[in-house]
């Protein structure tokens, strides 16, 4: 499920003001990097253990998804208060564990004819070209357009974020979404964080300072990683056979 805190808090926080960390995005880029490595590296060892021992994974992907949300919030705390010493280990773990729990995505594409390993690599592709249209796009929005697309995305994932909630609500009761309903949710999440990227280069400079770079990186990880997540959804429920 998709984590937009982090982005409404920023939302919230924006302003028509002249930015405040002009250097905050650049500041946040290696440790953005770095941040996806982990969680690649997070992710193999989800599928090392899906593979080894498959009994033992739905136990960890629980455990680790309660830690990382645990992570979540105290990371984001700590990052805003600019204690980047204190942070950056926090968020590392935090990465760690969310390539953790997405294993089991993976896992599925990996196993969906039609998708496979092309396909994840066409997400993170997807996600690389959505990071260099963003940045030209978002850097030069106006105050007026910038604010009104901001405000236009937060509601889009408010909503997003309530249908993901009633898709496990129902999944809980052995209710599943049909595929055609899957393709559509799927495809509005790609729309909303291919927005949000290009909101993140208006935004971020405008909530956060240059010492906030680890704020800042949070907040862009989130959005690439859900990015990827919806894109891969997308795949899977495109190439399923009801």
């Amino acid at each position: 499920m998709s984590n937009t805190s982090n982005f409404r808090e920023a939302m919230r926080e924006a302003r028509a003001y002249p930015l405040i960390g002009p250097n905050v995005i650049a500041n946040a880029l290696p440790y953005l990097g770095g941040g996806l490595i982990l969680t690649a590296l997070g992710t193999y060892g989800g599928l090392r253990i899906i593979s080894a021992n498959p009994s033992l994974f739905m136990p960890s992907f629980f455990a680790a998804l309660v830690l990382e949300l645990i992570l979540f919030f105290i990371a984001r705390s700590v990052a805003e208060r600019a204690n980047n010493s204190v942070a950056l280990p926090l968020l590392a773990t935090y990465s760690l564990l969310s390539g953790y729990t997405l294993s089991g995505l993976v896992f599925v594409a990996l196993r969906t004819p039609g998708v496979g390993l092309s396909g994840i690599g066409f997400a993170a592709l997807g996600c690389g070209v959505t990071f260099i249209a963003a940045r030209q796009i978002g850097s030069n929005l106006s105050e007026n357009d910038g604010l009104a697309l901001s405000k236009t995305i937060q509601l889009g994932l408010i909503a997003l974020l309530v249908v993901l909630l009633g898709q496990l609500l129902f999944s809980f009761f052995g209710i599943y979404t049909p595929t055609w309903l899957e393709i559509a949710i799927s495809g509005i999440g790609v729309f909303l964080f291919v927005g949000a990227a290009v909101v993140d280069f208006f935004v971020l400079p405008r909530t956060y300072r240059d010492q906030q770079y680890l704020s800042a990186a949070l907040s862009m990880y989130l959005t690439y990683i859900n990015l990827f997540i919806f894109i891969l959804r997308l795949l899977i429920a495109l190439n399923r056979r009801d």
